[in-house]
């Protein structure tokens, strides 16, 4: 086999293997599914990937020679430059991670690293300053107490900044929301109305102690949270649609 052939064997194989890591760390841990296609971010990182993956091997076939004095320095460049672009690429993605789902008035909003408002941290529990690494955790957000802070939220969020669920020194325990989950969740019956029965039918199969439903509003798609016997409990996230 050619010393150029057995190179970009190599360093395929090699870029394969760091992209198969990398896919794993964001859709199993970051963009735990199906929350990848609530956010959009599914095709845009699997075409970084293979971009990155073929074009760095395609560069060292190019530019492979037995006995090149640059040889080293060449592929030391193409290595760096592959590697860069990748980091840049899981960085963009980790700034766009889910990093909260926190239940607001009567549905669950996915809070984005970039969308989280934190101009009031030092006014936050100190589990809520930090986005989470390992994933989404799965919060409340509740009204302040002061009508003249609500007022304030609310020309802002119409103005498109920041509402309840993107304001960590809002948030409580998932628990403490229970009541007003369990007054706001919709029967499962009601989803026929807004998706296929057969549909419907086939993704509550997956989840037989499923009793009701929540919305969730995504970026791109908005999904459902089915939820448990005592209709407070969240099971999962389905690919249904809550709205028409």
């Amino acid at each position: 086999m050619p010393a150029r052939l057995k190179a970009f064997r190599l360093h395929l194989a090699a870029s394969a293997l760091i992209a198969l890591f990398a896919r794993l760390w964001v859709f199993k841990l970051w963009y735990p599914a199906p929350l990848h296609e609530a956010l959009g971010v599914t095709q845009i990182f699997l075409l970084l990937l293979l971009v990155d993956v073929i074009l760095g091997p395609l560069l060292t076939l190019l530019m492979y020679k037995v006995g090149k004095k640059t040889l080293v320095m060449d592929l030391a460049v193409i290595v760096t430059l592959q590697l860069a672009a990748l980091g840049y690429g899981l960085w963009t993605v980790a700034e766009g991670r889910p990093a909260w789902i926190v239940y607001n008035a009567d549905r669950f909003d996915v809070v984005t690293v970039v969308d989280i408002d934190t101009r009031q941290l030092h006014e936050t529990q100190p589990h809520y300053r930090n986005a989470p690494w390992t994933g989404p955790r799965w919060v409340g957000a509740t009204r302040p107490d002061k009508i003249e802070q609500r007022n304030n939220i609310l020309f802002e969020a119409t103005l498109g900044g920041s509402d309840i669920a993107q304001r960590p020194n809002l948030y409580r325990p998932l628990e403490e929301m229970s009541g007003a989950i369990q007054q706001r969740a919709r029967p499962l019956a009601s989803l026929n109305t807004v998706n296929a029965p057969a549909t419907v039918q086939a993704t509550l199969q997956k989840w037989p102690a499923a009793t009701a439903w929540v919305p969730l509003m995504a970026r791109s798609q908005p999904m459902v949270v089915l939820l448990g016997k005592d209709k407070s409990e969240v099971i999962s996230i389905v690919k249904l649609n809550p709205w028409q």
